[in-house]
C-alpha cells in the first residue's frame, strides 16, 4: 500500500473520529450528562477543563 494511501486513510478515520466525538458531546451537553472524557480529548478539550466550564 502506498503512503500516500495510507495518509489518506487516517484522514479520513480521524475526520470521522471527530465528527463522532463532536456528535457525542453535544448530545451529553444538550441532556445535561457529562461527555467521556475520550470524546473530549478527541476533539482536543481538556476534561478537568470541560468540568470547570460547566
Amino acid at each position: 500500500m502506498s503512503v500516500q494511501k495510507k495518509t489518506r486513510g487516517n484522514a479520513i478515520s480521524r475526520a470521522f473520529a471527530v465528527m463522532s466525538a463532536a456528535i457525542s458531546v453535544s448530545a451529553a451537553v444538550e441532556n445535561h450528562r457529562r461527555p467521556n472524557s475520550r470524546d473530549l480529548d478527541t476533539l482536543g478539550i481538556d476534561p478537568k477543563a470541560f468540568d470547570r466550564i460547566v
